[in-house]
């Protein structure tokens, strides 16, 4: 395996990749004596808990890492079938480093690994991930030598019944048992034919709902639509559920189920800023004047709605591994992405799709009011959604709309936190490279739809041009 195909897999805080072309259960092996090593080197526990997705090369790609792992005497333990927040459950539970083999929404023929230390601590690029890239190359060119020690025991342990028990512990006794408008809540879910379809029926079987699924049956092949429902195309038939069966909440699983997307009882499309906006409110009330970390490109009414609620807004690159340092840097209590993610204290600063599911049906039960009145004061700008664009070169790109806006007629800031934001009184937009396909992610906000479509239009054209 070259430099060139490392650098191309491991990626910013997870590896990804083709199976049978990159990802190979050759490579899984070398990362589970890489990993191993990291682990010792760390001075870990000597035990890693491993979980899969249900893409048909997990099993194999998990085994052949557990293999690698044992060979160095250390132990492992499979939970099997999980979603990505599961493992972390598993991680923080029982204070052991993590892997959690998972593509997470990429199409059915990649799949990848996310890993972690003990207690669900991210590990990324900065953090582990090129320690670990040079010790497989270190292992391909050298050999990887077998210690002298015992081979390490691999065993199982199914953990979904200790993670949903977890999940309900973090709400007060009797939040889910209640009415929604004299009636049992109706929840419409969409599990994009991913680990949705494992975590959900557990999760829903303990609240007083009525609940319509589509799409629960595990097939890493996704026949129905890609389980990316940050694309509005994949989110349509959750809609039309919605819609077809008067659902008070719909609920839109990514592919290995770390992260939600909301549709209202309209059957509209909520913004991911505004159920961040929504859970901070409801976790500053718990934790009065704590910090609070929102990404970049989230709207700017999440900042403005912890500082009304007596909170701390710290602003964050994209990205789970920066968005977990700092939330344990800081100690703040929940953390929320524009892409879907949301990162929990009380989950080991972890992120978790199902407990923010869950908040925003405690809150429907709680207030007996409509999802969309109840997000009305969150949505206070039009936002454009992510919008990505395949382009050549990124950089070249990025640069091309960085020197047309330098000089610009309009009073703009600049900053590359994360690559390009680009700040007026009334707009904003940032620009910024995928990490794990050739495309560039495009989110812009505005005061009024004309002004956000305006701003929208012009830094699309500046990026299919570059």
């Amino acid at each position: 395996m070259s430099r060139e195909l490392l650098e191309k897999i491991i990626k910013a805080y997870d590896i990804r990749g083709l199976v049978d072309e990159e990802v190979t259960p050759d490579f899984t092996f070398a990362l589970g004596i890489a990993f191993a090593k990291f682990v010792e080197r760390e001075r870990e526990p000597a035990t890693i808990v491993v979980g899969e997705d249900m893409r048909p090369s997990s099993p194999e790609l998990a085994g052949a890492f557990s293999d690698g792992i044992t060979s160095q005497g250390l132990d492992v333990i499979r939970i099997g079938l999980s979603s990505t927040d599961q493992l972390y459950f598993a991680s923080g539970h029982l204070n052991l480093p993590g892997a959690m083999f998972t593509a997470s929404h990429n199409p059915a023929e990649y799949n990848g690994i996310k890993l972690c230390k003990s207690g669900a601590r991210p590990i990324g690029q900065e953090s582990g991930l090129l320690w670990i890239k040079e010790q497989i190359l270190l292992g391909m060119t050298e050999g990887f030598p077998i210690p002298n020690r015992v081979i390490g025991k691999e065993s199982t342990r199914d953990l979904l019944t200790d993670y949903v028990d977890f999940l309900f512990s973090l709400f007060p006794e009797g939040a889910f048992s209640g009415e929604y408008l004299d009636r049992p809540i109706r929840i419409a879910i969409d599990a994009g034919n991913g680990m949705g379809g494992h975590t959900a029926p557990a999760v829903m079987s303990r609240i007083n709902a009525i609940v319509d699924g589509i799409y629960f049956d595990l097939d890493g092949t996704f026949p129905n639509h890609e389980a990316n429902p940050i694309e509005a195309k994949n989110l349509v038939d959750l809609q039309k559920l919605v819609k077809e069966k008067k659902a008070d909440i719909g609920l839109a699983f990514d592919g290995d189920a770390d992260r939600c997307f909301l549709v209202d009882e309209r059957s509209e499309l909520v913004s991911p800023s505004a159920l961040t906006g929504l859970i901070a409110e409801r976790e500053l009330k718990k934790s009065p004047g704590s910090p609070i970390i929102y990404n970049l490109i989230c709207s700017r009414a999440v900042p403005e709605v912890i500082k009304e609620n007596g909170g701390v807004p710290l602003r964050s690159r994209v990205g789970h591994s920066y968005i977990k340092k700092m939330m344990a840097e800081n100690r703040a209590i929940f953390g929320g992405e524009h892409s879907g993610h949301f990162y929990f204290k009380d989950f080991w600063n972890a992120d978790s799709g199902m407990l923010a599911a869950l908040h925003a049906i405690a809150a429907l039960i709680e207030e007996k009011r409509p999802l969309s009145e109840l997000l009305e004061r969150f949505n206070r700008y039009s936002l454009s959604g992510e919008i990505n664009t395949k382009v050549a070169d990124q950089k070249e790109a990025i640069a091309a709309i960085k020197k047309s806006f330098s000089e610009s007629q309009e009073r703009v800031e600049l900053d590359e936190l994360d690559g390009l934001s680009v700040t007026a009184s009334n707009w904003s937009f940032n620009v910024r490279p995928s990490n794990t396909e050739p495309l560039l992610r495009l989110n812009v906000e505005a005061g009024t739809t004309e002004e956000m479509l305006r701003v929208q239009d012009l830094v699309l054209r500046l990026m299919r041009s570059g």
